[in-house]
């Protein structure tokens, strides 16, 4: 990509989309274009293609979604599956139609097989049954992968696919119900601190592994991808390391300074039992993650307190 390069980030004002933007930004590209979701509504076809044939983009990230943890993926299911395949329907197509030079879609880790062999090889990709909890989602996500495949093959298109692993960091979502794990236990944490709470609880046993990629080393490494990687095959993006839940939680209790208890609640589901990446082919290509996870925790909760202080959060909507 040349500095001078028309580029266009979706979802520029999430944690992913605002990663990548920063990252270009501090790269000297200076030829962005961003949309918020009230002045481009990416679920609309008819929008999207206006929007395309007037700004024609070379470059697309795509990194908007409809996000959530487990809570929000499992009651949500319709508009999980509805709006994300609405959402990357359009923006790859149209980005198709325009000619743009080439796209990258951001799918998921929850692609993969509940029971897949550990750790999560691409080749693993509709293997066996998914994880039931966040099945509409992660079927948006496979199909968003294998539309990407097909225009390549069909019509010659530079898309690629990227699989980033749970992911973490500067302007997450803390909202109470949808949030992933790492900023759900962040927020509990912290305002079980500011109101004396002798104990927080735990979604789940704390026995599941999950790992965990701070969001602005994915950015660094999509635009280290979008310019040296370009084929059929999607790609893994993540540390090769996991952590169980429970460790993760007393890592948290220990950055935010909280003095009580943790309680597991056995009753709330686990979710798949563990979800490491298999990052062997995105080592190869000379790329690894940089920030360790009690570095990454200790950025993302500065940046909770400076955007919500000593008070609650005030749940937001997770954002296009």
């Amino acid at each position: 990509m040349e500095k001078n390069a028309k580029i266009y980030v979706a979802g520029h004002r999430g944690m992913v989309g605002s990663a990548i933007l920063r990252k270009l930004k501090s790269l000297g590209y200076d030829n962005l274009i961003t949309r918020t979701s009230k002045e481009l509504d990416l679920r609309d076809q008819q929008s999207v293609q206006d929007f395309f044939l007037e700004e024609k983009p070379e470059f697309v990230f795509l990194a908007a979604a409809k996000v959530g943890g487990i809570l929000a993926n499992n009651t949500y299911r319709g508009e999980f599956l509805y709006e994300n395949l609405s959402i990357q329907n359009n923006v790859i197509h149209f980005a198709h139609q325009v000619k743009v030079r080439k796209l990258m879609f951001l799918g998921s880790s929850c692609i993969y097989p509940k029971h897949a062999p550990q750790p999560l090889r691409e080749d693993a990709l509709l293997t066996g049954p998914l994880e039931p909890t966040n099945e509409p989602y992660a079927i948006a996500k496979i199909a968003g992968i294998k539309m990407c495949e097909s225009y390549r093959q069909q019509y010659g298109d530079d898309f690629i696919s990227v699989m980033p692993t749970n992911l973490y960091g500067i302007n997450d979502n803390y909202h109470p119900e949808n949030s992933h794990v790492l900023p759900a236990l962040i927020r509990k944490m912290h305002e079980a601190k500011i109101n004396n709470q002798p104990s927080v609880k735990v979604w789940g046993s704390g026995e599941p592994l999950r790992e965990f990629l701070f969001a602005d080393d994915l950015a660094d490494a999509c635009v280290f991808l979008m310019q040296h990687y370009s084929e059929t095959q999607f790609i893994n993006i993540g540390v090769g390391t996991d952590i169980r839940i429970r460790d993760l939680a007393e890592r948290i209790k220990e950055i935010v300074r909280y003095p009580g208890a943790l309680e597991f609640d056995r009753e709330k589901p686990d979710g798949t039992p563990r979800k490491l990446m298999d990052v062997t082919r995105l080592h190869t290509l000379g790329w690894k993650a940089s920030t360790n996870l009690d570095e990454g925790i200790k950025i993302a909760y500065e940046d909770f307190l400076s955007r919500y202080g000593q008070t609650p959060v005030t749940p937001r909507k997770n954002s296009l």
